[in-house]
This record gives structure tokens, sequence and C-alpha cells, in this order.
């Protein structure tokens, strides 16, 4: 079994140059490709199942973390989508051959943004999708709508709003630079491509990314084969050992596709 490889990899040039951790681990085709979710980082539950399924079954495995995330350098309040995406177009292109990409949470919206830009560049590499409760335009479908007037008023006078988290014992910030730069990169506005077959897991008790908001997402899906999954009681991080189980089976479908 080869060992995992950790290193560094710069993305930007001059005061937009950042350090992004990735981990690595050599094998077979096609890669499995993770894409962390908003505040996560590449050690988490589904992350390390994703890893040891690559260990097992001999495939070449890909994570890391964005900047501002996990191990990663750089400033949150800088966070955008588009950093995080250039990010993710920055380590995909360190793989080789068919890759399937693995997206939770914000992950997901990003694997869906990095599949349109490969399509554009007729360079598309991805064998499947696996997204689980994927927050597609989260910025405009889950944060705007949920701030109050004062939040708001925050947000333009001030430039960030910071909202408790569940998962976090501090507040997450949430700049108004996030969310301009997430008008650029909304995907609702028309028809999703991606070229490869995909698989939505999803929580039926999500209070993050509700069932409908994937739901939503099939719809906007029309060329390419979807299978969505309802996981009835399921949450938004769908770590336990039977939504594992179920990641690690998606994976697999793909790969013997």
């Amino acid at each position: 079994m080869p060992n995992v490889e950790s290193r560094t990899l710069t993305v930007g040039t001059g005061s937009e140059a950042r350090t992004i951790a990735m981990e690595t681990r050599a094998g077979g085709s096609p890669g499995l490709f993770w894409l962390g979710g908003f505040r996560s980082d590449m050690v988490g539950a589904k992350a390390m199942a994703l890893d040891a399924l690559g260990a097992e079954k001999g495939l070449a495995i890909t994570r890391f973390d964005y900047s501002a995330h996990g191990v990663s350098g750089g400033d949150f309040e800088l966070g955008t989508i588009s950093r995080w995406l250039e990010e993710a177009q920055a380590v995909f292109a360190t793989t080789t051959g068919p890759q399937i990409i693995v997206g939770s949470s914000m992950g997901g919206w990003i694997a869906l943004l990095l599949v349109k830009t490969m399509l554009a560049s007729n360079t598309q590499r991805a064998k499947g999708l696996v997204l689980i409760a994927p927050g597609v335009d989260m910025t405009h479908e889950r944060m705007l709508p949920g701030f109050s007037p004062e939040q708001h008023e925050s947000l333009h006078n001030v430039g960030y709003v910071d909202r408790p988290s569940q998962y976090s014992t501090t507040p997450y910030r949430i700049t108004r630079k996030l969310i301009e730069d997430g008008k650029q990169h909304l995907m609702f506005g028309g028809v999703i491509e991606t070229g490869c077959p995909i698989v939505i897991l999803q929580g039926g008790q999500d209070p993050d990314v509700p069932q409908e908001a994937a739901i939503k997402l099939v719809t906007h899906i029309l060329h390419d084969p979807v299978t969505l999954t309802l996981i009835p009681d399921g949450d938004h991080r769908l770590s336990r050992p039977e939504d594992l189980a179920r990641l690690r089976a998606a994976v697999m479908g793909l790969v013997e596709a």
C-alpha cells in the first residue's frame, strides 16, 4: 500500500499567493479527488473514509485544504468561491487520468464549477461526481436569505457578519467579499452540465442544506445521469458509519461503471 505523501502547492502570485496543503496517495485509475466544505478540512471522517477506500482498492487519492482551511495558509476573510475554485483547479492539475470527484457541502458547488471549467476547455477528466449535501449557490441560496435586517446592514456597512455555528465554538465570519464573489458563480439560472454521471447523497434532517435543495439541483441536471439518495434520518455531515458505507458504495459504483 503506497504511503500518503504530504506536500504543498503555491497558488497565485504576488500578494495573491497562498500555500495549499495536499495529501496524495499513489494508485491506479480512476483517481479519487476530495473537495471539502466550508470551514472543513482534509482529515475529516468522510475525507479519511475516501482515503481508506483508495488505499484498499489501490486507487490514487488526492485531498487538500483550501486556503485558510485546515493546515493551509491564508486569511479566511480573503476567501471567496473564485479563490477556492482556483485552488481546486491547481490541485486537480496535479492529477492524471480520469477522476471521481467527491464534493461535500460547499465542495459540491466547487465540484460542479470545476467540471464546468473543464468542459469549457475540452479537458473534462471527471469519470463521475459524488455530491454530499451539495451547497450549490450557497451564498445566495443559504446565507443571504438567513440574514436579519441588522445582519444585512452589518454586511453592507462593516463588510462582514459573524454567525454562530453548531460545528464550532467560534462564530463563522461571512464577508461581503464572499457574497459578492459568489454571485458570479451561481448555477441555478440555467441547465447544469457535467458530462458524467452524478450521485447525490442527501440527509433528510439536514439543517444547513435541506433536501429541497438537492431536489432543485436534480431539476437543473437535464443531460447527465443523476441518482439522488435521500437518507431520511441523515444530518448535514453524513459521517455516521452507515453514511460512510453509502459514500463508499456510491464511489465504487462509479469506479466500476
